[in-house]
């Protein structure tokens, strides 16, 4: 039974999942932005408001908390010098999950989860119509 137990399987071992969820996060605060499933969204919406909480601190205590986590030390320096000091006068929700429709393979609903006042960025989106539009700009061009 799994009572009081909050964190979803994914279908991975523990081992497995805490090394995709490490590279995942780390992903997600080097580019601001990314796609994925919806699941593992959501996974990664309860690691990264945690990330920036500690980085709010500012501490080093809070660094090394965010280290264990994160190994990429250029990342982590991102959150601490970039990321946090947005959120100072944010209690929560630093993160948004947009719905972008159906993987092609195997149906899976895929998600954007990106930082809530991060700068405007291009962003890859799975919209109907959208690719085809750019392949026949691409065509014309040619």
């Amino acid at each position: 039974m799994r009572h009081g137990r909050k964190v979803a399987k994914l279908g991975r071992t523990y081992d497995h999942r805490k090394a995709m969820m490490a590279n995942i996060v780390a992903s997600f605060f080097a580019h601001e932005a990314i796609e994925t499933t919806e699941a593992r969204a959501k996974e990664l919406r309860r690691e990264a408001e945690h990330v920036i909480t500690f980085a709010k601190r500012g501490d080093l205590h809070a660094r090394r908390q965010v280290l264990r986590l994160i190994p990429d030390k250029k990342v982590v320096a991102k959150i601490f010098s970039e990321i946090a000091p947005r959120y100072t006068n944010r209690q929560g929700g630093y993160t948004r999950i947009v719905k972008l429709g159906y993987r092609r393979g195997d149906a899976a609903s895929v998600c954007l989860i990106e930082l809530v006042d991060r700068p405007a960025k291009e962003v890859r989106t799975l919209a109907k119509g959208e690719g085809a539009e750019k392949e026949g700009a691409a065509e014309d061009k040619s």
